[in-house]
């Protein structure tokens, strides 16, 4: 099984993480079901980008990135050429690395 390494994030997970998730598997969904509390806005339908990650190891072993998000990773915050939406980045099978951006473009932030 992979592992996600998270770069600490001074509000999601301070002391950073790294968590385990199946193959096939989303790296918001596998942040999620490990309690990090990624926003999501729009429910991982690929409609926001408040679910953007920066990818600083592993990048080449996510899924392709389909041209919805790449049109949408354009008005993410901190754009870099290892961005992904977290909802649509799909795990294969080597371990990777993020970082979650320090903002979001989320103006109805929930609380939690």
């Amino acid at each position: 099984m992979p592992t996600i390494r998270i770069l600490p994030h001074p509000e999601y997970c301070p002391q950073g993480r790294t968590i385990e998730a199946a193959s096939g598997t989303s790296l918001c969904e596998a942040m999620l079901e490990n309690d990090v509390p990624i926003e999501h806005a729009c429910e991982m339908s690929c409609a926001c980008t408040t679910c953007h990650v920066v990818v600083r190891e592993g990048f080449e072993s996510l899924g392709e990135m389909d041209e919805s998000e790449e049109d949408l990773l354009d008005r993410a915050w901190g754009l870099t050429a290892t961005s992904r939406l977290s909802c649509q980045a799909i795990l294969s099978n080597r371990d990777v690395t993020i970082e979650i951006p320090k903002y979001s473009i989320n103006y109805a932030k929930e609380s939690r």
